[in-house]
């Protein structure tokens, strides 16, 4: 494999895995609204886990060590509220302006990259994740202030906020877990910790879905469980800040399915805040010729 193929093919993944996760937040969307976001999540997971688990263990046959096992329960604790509280808000909140507030994650987590994994943070890259914060800005500004906000949008927003927080702490974890386990291995466990964990609360919350929730929840777990897949291959072969921002091209995705499923509009501020999200994600993963990086 050339050096360019081998810097390439993690972007890609990558952009392949957050595209599944933007369709799979439109199909999650719709079921969380029927049935709501706990029980949609819950049964997302349980099912996610049902079809990887079989996957990893015909691949691989043995249970990980205590050591890789406690940070898969670590991770699959983050995202299980992580989740909850992210569906929660696509309940109250459009789908992109949802993603679009959430994309305060890859800011923080690159700081928590430096922190948690010693990684050296570049100047390029927090120029990069700087400007997608300014796209974001843009974007919430440009929609948010020509709307009333009532108090249901004022709890989505403190949904999303706090899913954001996990988010960023879930993709530094995302970045030592896909160093020390098979992707199918993330997924599987990521599934089925996360699973477990919101299974305490299903005596109080879980609501049982009708046929086209449960179509729903089932494709959620499918795009979820592929995503993954994607993600953790990337994140074993590039370092976390170069690849968190393009977390921000998610937008883009979630524009086209919002408008597609829901009928949400895109305003100008919005396409403005997203060609700075773009061109962000470009600064992030462009990198310099060998001649320059020798002089």
């Amino acid at each position: 494999m050339s050096a360019s193929d081998h810097s390439f093919k993690p972007v890609l993944a990558t952009l392949i895995g957050i595209c599944l996760f933007s369709a799979m937040d439109a199909v999650m969307k719709s079921a969380s609204i029927a049935v709501g976001a706990y029980s949609a999540y819950l049964l997302r997971c349980a099912i996610g886990f049902a079809m990887i688990a079989p996957i990893w263990w015909f691949h691989q046959g043995r249970l990980p060590t205590r050591a890789v096992m406690r940070v898969h329960v670590l991770r699959g604790v983050v995202v299980a509220f992580m989740g909850w509280t992210f569906f929660a808000s696509l309940v109250r909140l459009p789908l992109a302006e949802a993603i679009a507030i959430s994309f305060i994650a890859p800011l923080f987590a690159l700081y928590l990259a430096a922190i948690l994994l010693g990684e050296k943070i570049e100047r390029r890259a927090v120029y990069a994740a700087l400007l997608g914060l300014v796209g974001v800005v843009v974007i919430v500004g440009g929609k948010m202030g020509s709307e009333e906000m009532d108090e249901d949008a004022a709890w989505g927003l403190v949904m999303i906020t706090l899913s954001a927080i996990l988010y960023a702490w879930n993709l530094v974890l995302q970045r030592q877990q896909a160093l020390i386990a098979s992707p199918q291995e993330v997924a599987t466990f990521q599934n089925g910790i996360a699973a477990l964990t919101l299974l305490a609360g299903a005596p109080f919350l879980l609501v049982i879905p009708e046929s086209r929730a449960w179509l729903e929840i089932t494709a959620g777990a499918a795009l979820a469980v592929s995503a993954a897949l994607f993600l953790s291959w990337a994140y074993a072969r590039a370092e976390a800040q170069r690849l968190v921002p393009i977390e921000y091209t998610g937008f883009l995705w979630a524009s086209l399915f919002g408008w597609f499923y829901f009928g949400e509009g895109v305003s100008a501020a919005t396409i403005f805040g997203a060609a700075l999200i773009v061109l962000g994600s470009w600064i992030a993963t462009r990198r310099r010729r060998p001649v320059q990086s020798a002089i």
